[in-house]
């Protein structure tokens, strides 16, 4: 495995050389997926599906593209009228009463990006008022007792799929199976509180918490504990068999239906229960970073995938690679403690991820069960993920930040407004 720490042959080259060289390679993938990103814009500013009809209506990927370009290094001038262009699209969808008015496909995800997109482009009062009504939005979604929704609903606390609100359906009607849940909507409605600076004794936290908590293979009462399963990963939603991607581990001593935890939904997992306000050395975040430290692998989506479900593990790599890395940076890690030895992961992910680059810039998945095989939704992931790491060498080596020329008018990552931590939540 040539991405271990010291595996190399020969003698390594001095740190800050070797820094500065992965700097350069960096910063020109990034140059090339920037001109890739820009290329494909529309008229009126959005980002569109050539591949997938629900993805082209504008508001599914242009948030997400904008949260990535953002940082691209040295964008030029094509690229900063690139982004004011794609917030200028945003700004269409909210009315002057500061209502979201557009029908999303992709409420939460959706949502969650553009409003730290719109504070981002304009820290000021009026970027603020933007956010507010994108954070009113993913609020009136929460699946929460304002819905209908209690604390014994599997469902409480966190965000799903539905494109309508959510509301809790009357006892013995059906529930709308996109309502549910799962760990991945929640992280991206978390990541849109805290960086729109909503207090941590709001209500959202302690709501969302509980979901968060249920999609963790861990117990807080030892008596109620079954070490085979209770491994501190995560799965990606509570009760769903079909849906948890990795599939069933067992049933546990207790006779409860156990899911196997996976790489990506650890990732944000670990990410939540940080957000969420759980300190560092929490036992639910020490055995969440346990498993994502011991199992990381750059290449491949960690997990025990079932074997009908090894097509699903990679099936969101760059969505992994997007997730863990904002792990470990909100960490503060650089080498890691694998089963293989100790890893420097920014190093083996940039590794990775620069090999998969195509010659156009982008990157595409061979799998497409999430639509990763559309270069829209594989590129800004992947590339957010190599800022990520660039931030990360650059801050431990010493290779100057100021090289970094943002596409976005705030400067470098740091001078971020208060509440937007690295890339994204």
């Amino acid at each position: 495995m040539l991405w271990l720490a010291g595996c190399g042959h020969g003698d390594p080259a001095p740190p800050a050389d070797h820094d500065r060289e992965l700097v350069t390679r960096i910063d020109a993938a990034l140059g090339s997926a920037t001109k890739f990103l820009v290329g494909q814009q529309s008229p009126d500013g959005a980002w569109r599906s050539h591949v997938y009809g629900p993805l082209k209506d504008g508001p599914s990927l242009t948030p997400h593209v904008l949260a990535s370009l953002y940082f691209m290094p040295q964008g030029g001038t094509a690229a900063r009228a690139g982004f004011a262009g794609g917030v200028r699209y945003l700004d269409t969808l909210v009315d002057e009463d500061g209502h979201v008015d557009a029908g999303l496909r992709f409420p939460v995800y959706s949502a969650a990006a553009a409003s730290w997109v719109v504070v981002l482009a304009d820290p000021g009062d009026r970027g603020r008022r933007r956010q507010a009504a994108w954070i009113n939005y993913l609020r009136a979604r929460q699946l929460n007792a304002q819905l209908g929704w209690s604390e014994s609903d599997p469902e409480f606390g966190g965000w799903g799929y539905s494109v309508a609100i959510p509301r809790k359906p009357p006892s013995g009607e059906e529930r709308d199976p996109l309502a549910e849940s799962n760990i991945s909507a929640t992280v991206y409605g978390l990541g849109a509180m805290r960086c729109a600076n909503v207090p941590p004794t709001d209500p959202v936290y302690r709501e969302l918490l509980t979901l968060v908590e249920r999609c963790q293979n861990f117990c807080d009462d030892a008596k109620k504990a079954d070490a085979p399963f209770d491994d501190g990963g995560f799965f990606f939603m509570p009760g769903d068999a079909a849906k948890n991607k990795a599939g069933v581990a067992g049933t546990d001593r207790f006779g409860r239906t156990r899911f196997h935890s996976y790489g990506g939904a650890t990732a944000d997992g670990l990410r939540a229960l940080l957000h969420a306000g759980l300190p560092p050395d929490h036992p639910r975040v020490l055995a969440a970073r346990r498993w994502l430290e011991s199992r990381f692998d750059p290449a491949s989506n960690p997990g025990n995938f079932e074997p009908d479900r090894q097509v699903l593990r990679n099936a969101t790599y760059y969505y992994y690679a997007w997730s863990v890395a904002h792990a470990f940076i909100h960490l503060g890690v650089r080498e890691i403690h694998t089963a293989h030895g100790p890893v420097d992961w920014a190093d083996a992910l940039v590794e990775e991820l620069l090999r998969h680059q195509r010659p156009d810039g982008s990157w595409a998945n061979p799998y497409t069960d999430t639509k990763e095989d559309d270069s829209l939704v594989a590129t800004p992931s992947a590339s957010a993920a190599l800022a990520i790491c660039r931030k990360i060498i650059t801050e431990r080596s010493g290779v100057p930040a100021s090289r970094c020329h943002h596409v976005g008018a705030m400067g470098i990552v740091r001078n971020a407004p208060s509440g937007v931590r690295a890339i994204s939540p």
